[in-house]
């Protein structure tokens, strides 16, 4: 038996894809980042100052609310989002890759020999992604209608038309998805720079008029005097203000696309001082007005900033910047699903590449329309920006204390951070990270269930999917034949025919389900058997000189094992007509892919309770075929059924 495979750093990224797809110069990607990564922060300041002042708790817009508002504000974007994200996180890169799961597979990995620690942080990864579907559901829908709100403030009749002309919006942007966005893409940089521009400009107009602000919004005694004067509202303020830092995990989870230096440096030197500059302008704004103007200018601070004149050209402005915030989520929902089915969380999907060029181009059918029926649920049932808001921001703080945890296993686990360092860090974001999360817990009656019910059911699908593959895997193993033994009885003796037999397996060893029921059955074996085991690393990408390892068993016998990252596309064809030592060059034309397909009876065996064992058998049944998946040709498959009980 030889057993081929060539050297290689593994999970390194290949040259031309190092780090990710980040190349370029670091203006040009700091540009791009700015159009994608900052879309949903970005759009913020559009509600979040609004929501602290008249959402569901009602604050009167004085000197202690606004300028300690506004301190929140800010040390809350210089703790959560340049510290925790930009300085810190943002270092935990998988590859080159970021997100939740990007750092779960590096966790995993580096920590594989301690299974104590990573079965409970895997599960905290894998709930921090089920989180990010609510929160997917939720943007679009908050962004958007906040944004056409803003008609209301040019003209009080245009109210009846705010939720249709924000659902043809919605509509409109999940059914151009099919065919992709690298070219309107190209624009959303640009649009995002005068968007930014603007709303920085905007606050200036305001705080020339009242510059006390400045100092005002930077000194931390502000957010301090607001929780000694009013504790309980400046707890339950804080369930708004953390809307102000919604996106901040954006940053981390698309650094694989522009890299973590355009992210940092768009950031520290242009997203955040404009963000600033007009929350302080909104605060600058009402503290220029007598108490009854005030109580009714902040209804909508955002778009009173602008003169009377130019409010209808802010609003459509706003309006870009949110469908373009959307976007970034909707691309964003791709990504990680792509992710998660790669690591085994989700079941095989249709995948559709809607760009020759950018491999991150990919839609997803399923994913698709299920967001867009939900975005559409959620403006129906709450009807406002103000009522969404209420949902918003369970999934956000959720996911971010789960990040700290995760931050923490790397900064004590992974990189031995001294102690008496690495510990008061982490307490300071895991204390932010608390009174945000417990603040948004009081939304849970008026909304906030939504996210959770949403995070719930995903965690249940994803980890039901997880289980259930692993325990098909282990009952297939059991009856397992070793592939010595079955050469030995059935090469000399069965027929050998003409061609190329591909038997698809999931396990490395024994022989597959299927090339037993093909003998069975059709008495017959072809010169050639290739068993093929496709495996998905914790790394984005495998070097080309690793990607491939042959085992040679004699007889025309052969083991392939074709790793890939989770951010690799799969393409079984091209990799088979590229191998040189399992005999000839395989020619599709001569070869036969051979494909097991299990139907699974639920039974009392020890493993998942029945209720989830009929879940995954429905997941496995309504999964993409592995034909699709591998990118195998339609008229070269052969599938054979079984029965097995999980």
């Amino acid at each position: 038996m030889n057993i081929t495979a060539t050297g290689g750093v593994e999970g390194d990224p290949p040259a031309d894809v190092s780090h990710g797809h980040a190349q370029g110069s670091l203006a040009k990607l700091s540009v791009g980042a700015i159009g994608i990564v900052f879309g949903d922060i970005g759009t913020s300041p559009i509600y979040a100052f609004r929501e602290t002042f008249a959402g569901h708790h009602i604050l009167a817009p004085d000197r202690l609310h606004v300028y300690g508002v506004l301190s929140l504000i800010f040390w809350s974007m210089l703790i959560i989002v340049t510290v925790k994200y930009v300085t810190i996180i943002m270092r935990a890169d998988n590859k080159g890759e970021g997100g939740s799961l990007a750092l779960l597979a590096l966790i995993n990995r580096s920590l594989s020999e301690k299974r104590r620690w990573t079965s409970g942080i895997v599960l905290l990864g894998v709930f921090a992604t089920a989180l990010f579907y609510g929160d997917s559901m939720i943007t679009p829908a908050i962004s958007v209608l906040s944004a056409v709100e803003g008609l209301t403030t040019v003209q009080a009749g245009f109210q009846p038309y705010v939720i249709p002309v924000a659902i043809a919006i919605l509509v409109g942007l999940f059914a151009i998805q099919s065919r992709g966005t690298a070219r309107v893409g190209l624009l959303f940089g640009p649009i995002m720079l005068f968007y930014f521009a603007t709303i920085a400009v905007l606050g200036v107009m305001h705080i020339v008029d009242h510059p006390a602000v400045l100092w005002n919004t930077i000194n931390p005694w502000n957010a301090i005097n607001f929780y000694v004067q009013e504790p309980v509202r400046a707890f339950i303020a804080m369930g708004s203000v953390v809307l102000a830092v919604t996106g901040a995990e954006a940053l981390y989870a698309d650094m694989g696309h522009f890299g973590r230096r355009p992210i940092r440096a768009s950031w520290i030197y242009f997203v955040m001082p404009t963000l600033l500059l007009n929350y302080m302008g909104q605060g600058a704004l009402l503290m220029n007005l007598d108490p009854a103007q005030a109580a009714e200018t902040v209804k909508n601070p955002f778009f009173f900033l602008a003169p009377e004149a130019l409010r209808l050209p802010l609003v459509l402005l706003a309006t870009a910047a949110t469908i373009i915030a959307s976007q970034a989520v909707i691309s964003g929902a791709f990504s990680v699903t792509q992710q998660a089915i790669q690591l085994g969380f989700i079941p095989r999907l249709r995948i559709t590449h809607t760009s020759e060029k950018a491999a991150g181009q990919i839609y997803i059918p399923v994913v698709n329309w299920a967001l867009m029926i939900m975005v559409i649920f959620l403006v129906l049932i709450f009807g406002s920006s103000s009522n969404l808001a209420a949902a918003y921001g369970i999934a956000v703080t959720g996911a971010m204390l789960i990040d700290g945890v995760l931050i923490a296993v790397v900064l004590l686990g992974l990189w031995k951070w001294k102690r008496w360092l690495a510990i008061p860090l982490l307490a300071i974001f895991f204390t932010v990270d608390l009174l945000y999360f417990g603040a948004n817990m009081l939304k849970v009656p008026d909304g906030g269930w939504f996210p959770l019910l949403i995070g719930a059911v995903a965690f249940t699908l994803l980890t039901t999917w997880a289980k259930g593959r692993k325990l098909m895997i282990d009952r297939m193993s059991e009856a397992s034949l070793p592939i010595e033994i079955f050469i030995k009885s059935a090469a000399t003796s069965a027929t050998r025919v003409p061609g190329t037999a591909v038997f698809m397996t999931s396990s490395a060893k024994g022989v597959p389900h299927a090339l037993l029921h093909n003998l069975k059955h059709n008495k017959v074996l072809h010169e050639r058997i290739i068993l093929l085991t496709v495996r998905i690393e914790d790394v984005p990408y495998v070097m080309e000189d690793r990607r491939v390892e042959t085992t040679d068993y004699q007889a025309g016998f052969y083991r392939i094992l074709l790793r890939y990252g989770f951010m690799e596309e799969v393409d079984v064809p091209a990799e088979l007509t590229r191998i040189k030592n399992c005999g000839p060059l395989c020619k599709m034309m001569d070869t036969s892919f051979f494909l097991a397909r299990q139907t699974l009876l639920a039974s009392a065996r020890p493993g998942m309770a029945i209720w989830r064992e009929k879940l995954f058998a429905w997941m496995l049944r309504n999964a993409e075929s592995a034909m699709e998946f591998f990118k195998l040709p339609t008229n070269r498959v052969v599938e054979l059924g079984s029965q097995l009980e999980i």
